[in-house]
């Protein structure tokens, strides 16, 4: 088993910027991949970043240019940071494991992510 705690949501004006930490915990030796999905209000979950073990990173069009994902080597922290923040990025950001690489899928199908966070909310105000 393993457990996500993910940390530094907050509010922001509009072109800020914030960085949000997830804390793995448990068996991360046989984790894959690391990601951050969102969840704005009336809107399904998307994918936001993820990276592997091998240090491929997928990111959602949306972001690209302005987020960066990255982790440690151990596979017990993954950071989002988060800039040029746009008041469309206000959601809550959740972090998610993968013991296995996508095979076919890409790095941001969550179905194919095992374990989750409870999430971080972040407010962007224009």
């Amino acid at each position: 088993q393993v457990q996500l705690v993910e940390s530094g949501g907050g509010s922001v004006q509009s072109g800020g910027s914030l960085t949000l930490s997830c804390a793995a915990s448990g068996y991360t030796a046989g984790l894959y991949r690391l990601g951050w999905f969102r969840q704005a209000p009336g809107k399904e979950r998307e994918g936001v970043a993820a990276v592997g073990r091998d240090g491929v990173k997928s990111y959602a069009d949306s972001v690209k240019g302005r987020f960066t994902i990255s982790i440690d080597g151990a596979m017990s922290a993954v950071y989002l940071q988060m800039n040029s923040l746009k008041a469309e990025d206000t959601a809550t950001y959740y972090c998610a494991a993968a013991r296995l690489p996508p095979y076919g899928s890409g790095y941001l199908d969550q179905n194919t992510y095992n374990y989750w966070g409870q999430g971080t909310q972040v407010t962007v105000s224009s």
